[in-house]
């Protein structure tokens, strides 16, 4: 892109950001960005492009919804942010009492952070300090191949250890159980064997329910997690589903603990909570969880508290994402994204090299026998209009839920010239 097409800013800022996942010395420049509505961005140099990940997956109702821009401004004209500690305000209030009528009883104590890695650390934290908190040093955590949770340090030593983002910290994370998901009732009897043995020294299973995102959108369904429910419960240990990912949607449903009837004690949710508009999660706790930490002991309470928990913006704008998954088709959409997915999306099982195709809800994945040239089909991709940015040895599409048929059909269509173009 010619300096031309480029305003200040960026000529100035380029120097100075530091992207995230980026090798700064030989990357692309970054695409800038001077507006977004409803399923496009809109570039510098004039070109549009179809969102086809939904800036990592969070923007579901489409860019400046008026009803979550207009929450928004209503906010900020009152009460921005004040703190969670000893003050309350009725946006975050409010949400935790939705979530809690939405999500499966007894999911019902709502902790509010600022990201999803975070959510996920929360979640950590709570299991390992209830266990604490019942006399009992259980720290160790049960994790699985292919999983992703976050970037942060506790969170990477839930990571798949060998996969590309998180292996070079070997040596420096605290060491899990990593082992493969129960897919078959022999894996799950070799799981149950092994945790068997080390029980005491584990305080929960963590998992992210039917999809494992950024480990590359891999699938399972409803028995893995119910064989997990089961040799926890056996083990009396806790389970965390992170549906960072897929809550709040993406699947065609509004979660996957709801979707499948497998509760876990502890869940988490970021990403679409506010429409991707702003920075909020949730980690929701059942009873049995909150419980273990009401004590007459001081240092029992959740020793947990970041500056921003619970930001008002924030929690108007996930109030307002809740309103229109209240009063808008979006399950409905996102269950037709997935149908016209897997009709587009097929023509690419005959491109060689291509070992899958398969589409979950409102997902679309084509993965190949080798990682994928990322950059190369982001390049595609944005000359002919849409924003792809595949990972791993995948070439995927999370869109908007509010995509329309054409669109959606523009964007599978380049995915799979992408892929095309690659494989020749």
């Amino acid at each position: 892109m010619s300096s031309s097409a480029t305003p200040a800013w960026y000529d100035a800022g380029r120097q100075h950001v530091w992207l995230p996942y980026t090798q700064m010395k030989t990357a692309a420049p970054a695409l800038p960005v001077v507006r977004a509505e409803g399923v496009r961005l809109q570039l510098a140099d004039g070109r549009q492009l179809i969102d086809g990940i939904s800036s990592w997956w969070s923007v579901v109702h489409g860019y400046r919804h008026p009803h979550i821009e207009q929450a928004v401004r209503a906010q900020l004209e009152t009460l921005p942010h004040v703190m969670l500690g000893g003050l309350a305000h009725e946006q975050a209030y409010t949400l935790a009492t939705r979530l809690a009528a939405l999500l499966p009883d007894p999911l019902n104590h709502v902790f509010f952070t600022d990201s999803g890695s975070v959510g996920v650390e929360v979640a950590m934290k709570m299991a390992t300090q209830y266990w604490l908190n019942a006399g009992k040093r259980r720290t160790r955590f049960v994790c699985f191949r292919g999983g992703y949770h976050g970037d942060t340090f506790a969170t990477m030593s839930v990571c798949d250890p060998d996969e590309g983002m998180h292996s070079l910290f070997k040596g420096s994370l605290i060491e899990q159980v990593v082992v493969d998901l129960p897919r078959s009732d022999e894996a799950a009897a070799a799981l149950e064997s092994m945790i068997a043995r080390e029980a005491d020294s584990i305080a929960a299973i963590i998992v992210e329910p039917l999809v494992q995102g950024a480990g590359g959108m891999v699938f399972h369904d409803a028995a893995v997690l119910e064989r997990l429910q089961r040799v926890a419960r056996t083990h009396d240990l806790l389970l965390i589903f992170d549906e960072v990912f897929v809550g709040l949607g993406r699947l065609g449903g509004m979660f996957a603990c709801a979707m499948t009837g497998v509760v876990p004690d502890i869940v988490v949710l970021s990403k679409a909570l506010t429409g991707g508009t702003l920075p909020l999660a949730a980690t929701i706790a059942s009873r049995r969880v909150y419980d273990g930490f009401l004590s007459d002991r001081g240092d029992a309470a959740l020793m947990h508290g970041p500056t921003y928990m619970g930001n008002a913006l924030a929690c108007a704008a996930a109030n307002a994402s809740l309103d229109l998954f209240e009063r808008e088709p979006r399950l409905e959409r996102a269950q037709a994204i997935g149908r016209q997915l897997e009709q587009a999306l097929a023509p690419a099982r005959a491109i060689p090299g291509v070992v899958d195709v398969r589409t979950r809800g409102a997902i679309g994945v084509i993965q190949l026998d080798r990682a994928v040239p990322g950059e190369r089909v982001t390049r595609f991709a944005a000359e002919r209009g849409v924003w792809l940015r595949p990972f791993r040895d995948i070439v995927y599409t999370t869109p908007p839920l509010i995509i329309g048929e054409d669109d959606l059909a523009q964007v599978a269509e380049v995915a799979v010239a992408a892929v095309r173009e690659i494989a020749g």
